[in-house]
């Protein structure tokens, strides 16, 4: 049996564009939140938590009404295609909200000499930023020219780290939070326009929601299982295409530079937009689901293993008591590692500005490359040694980079930075071609949406808290709390991990020409 790899890249791109997505929702809309209106991390954390309560009981839904679909165009097609469609164009109008409140804020938080000046002497502004400094003395309502506000941006890439330091300090300490606390009395006056916001974003993210069970599950629809984890490393693959593809044009877009903070993002999610729409384009031309998934049933039945030993098709067969033992604590193990890493991809755009002095696209990037260039080679071993041995390796690299990343500060070793970031990007990839291969092995039948459905109810049950837990904990004790937080939490789905039983491929060893054969 071998993996039809270009069957596979095609299935990807509807993860492909799912990723592009969320590389974009997570990165910008917390940036919004906060320099647009002006909210605390922890209120920008309850609003990136909202994808994931409706996640949390859109995805099962959705995953077992696509079960049930008897489309000419097959299970799943027909959620990607009104998914996406409806979700870009919801997106972009995002853009447009975005820049409404932008022109209600005008000069008055930017970079410019008279917006910093109008932030100062604003009585109210400066008294609220005095508390938040412990008493120390600075003169807010002192006119700055555009040559002082211009010296501070060029300390803060000064080649003297010391200097870079101090800079970054200052600035972080009473630019930004004066400008966000601006930004927020201009939404308590526009409150519409925030209102108008959500429910926006409501619509962006039911539409994201309708699609992402099904189009995850149309990769074991048209696999076979023992080659599951294999098939599943090229869609994690084309998922990282995705978003390296938006971190790239985040660069271009300078969308992480600290003097872009109050840029207009229009052009840019257009342009994710139209990504997303080419990216669903392709998917139809190259994909016909129930050919698809009529070779794969055939070929099942070929080498006998259609739908389990003892599955009659039905779905109706129930699990046995360590089945369920395991699908559970494979389940704890998703909410766990999702506990620790989203906290980090949903804050760190934040974090990487005040605490590393990075451009976040830039290191997010490097992770981004480590995991795309380790997906197959990961596939492939998994496949050896079994799914459960792989997670156990993935979730150590994993905890190791973001125990390290945490001594990590402006100034630190380049190199090692870098490394962490790629040991984090090479640990998560190791994670996610196995964990969802674990769950559906357990599907019977016709349940694969269910099941589906089931794992993305754990990662986004995880994904509802976290935002907001780790939000409040880096209000209350400082950014620098992030990386800890999520090491102890990822580090717990070891110890869950370690009691499955169920789930995993059963290598076996090959004997004669069929030991030559490295494509199955």
């Amino acid at each position: 049996m071998k993996l039809k790899y270009w069957r596979t890249i095609c299935v990807g791109f509807a993860f492909f564009l799912i990723c592009a997505f969320w590389q974009a929702y997570d990165n910008i809309i917390p940036k919004i939140l906060t320099d647009k209106f002006g909210m605390a991390q922890g209120w920008s954390g309850v609003i990136m938590a909202l994808d994931n309560v409706l996640a949390l009981f859109m995805l099962p839904i959705f995953g077992a009404l696509s079960d049930k679909c008897r489309s000419r165009f097959g299970k799943r097609t027909p959620y990607i295609v009104i998914g996406t469609v409806v979700a870009v164009a919801a997106f972009i109008c995002l853009s447009f909200i975005d820049r409404a409140q932008l022109n209600k804020i005008g000069t008055a938080a930017d970079y410019s000499a008279d917006g910093i000046h109008a932030v100062y002497s604003d009585a109210e502004i400066v008294n609220a930023e005095l508390k938040t400094h412990e008493g120390e003395k600075y003169v807010l309502s002192e006119k700055y020219s555009e040559a002082d506000i211009n010296a501070v941006l060029a300390r803060i890439g000064s080649s003297d780290k010391d200097e870079s330091k101090a800079a970054q300090n200052e600035w972080d300490s009473y630019y930004v939070p004066a400008r966000q606390a601006y930004a927020a009395k201009v939404a308590a006056g526009h409150r519409s326009i925030l209102v108008l916001f959500m429910l926006v974003l409501l619509v962006t993210l039911v539409s994201m929601s309708l699609f992402r069970s099904p189009a995850v599950a149309l990769m074991p629809d048209v696999t076979i299982k023992p080659l599951r984890s294999k098939a599943n490393a090229i869609i994690n693959l084309m998922g990282s295409f995705g978003g390296i593809l938006v971190l790239a044009l985040g660069i271009v877009f300078g969308t992480g530079k600290p003097q872009n903070a109050m840029m207009s993002y229009i052009t840019f999610f257009t342009v994710i937009g139209a990504v997303m729409l080419i990216a669903l384009i392709v998917f139809l031309l190259t994909v016909r689901e129930p050919k698809f998934v009529r070779e794969m049933e055939e070929e099942s039945k070929r080498f006998g293993i259609a739908g389990g030993e003892d599955d009659d098709g039905s779905g109706t067969r129930k699990l046995s008591k360590g089945e369920l033992t395991s699908l559970i604590l494979i389940l704890a193990s998703v909410a766990l590692w999702y506990f620790g890493y989203n906290a980090v991809t949903s804050k760190y755009s934040v974090y990487a500005g005040k605490v590393l002095n990075l451009d976040y696209n830039m290191t997010l990037i490097i992770a981004q490359a480590a995991a795309i260039i380790s997906y197959l080679p990961v596939g492939i071993i998994s496949s050896k040694i079994g799914r459960k041995k792989a997670i156990l390796a993935g979730v150590v690299m994993l905890t190791t980079a973001f125990t390290v990343a945490a001594f990590l500060r402006a100034g630190s070793p380049a190199m090692l930075m870098n490394a962490m970031f790629a040991l984090a990007g090479i640990g998560w990839a190791t994670i996610n071609v196995n964990s969802f291969p674990m769950v559906v092995e357990l599907a019977k039948g016709g349940t694969v949406g269910k099941y589906t459905g089931y794992y993305y109810t754990a990662s986004m049950a995880a994904q509802v808290l976290t935002p907001i837990l780790s939000g409040f904990l880096m209000d209350g004790f400082g950014l620098r709390i992030l990386f800890p937080y999520a090491a102890i939490f990822v580090a717990c789905a070891f110890v869950t991990m370690l009691f499955v039983r169920h789930g995993d491929n059963k290598p076996t060893a090959k004997k004669g020409l069929e030991a030559l054969d490295v494509g199955d």
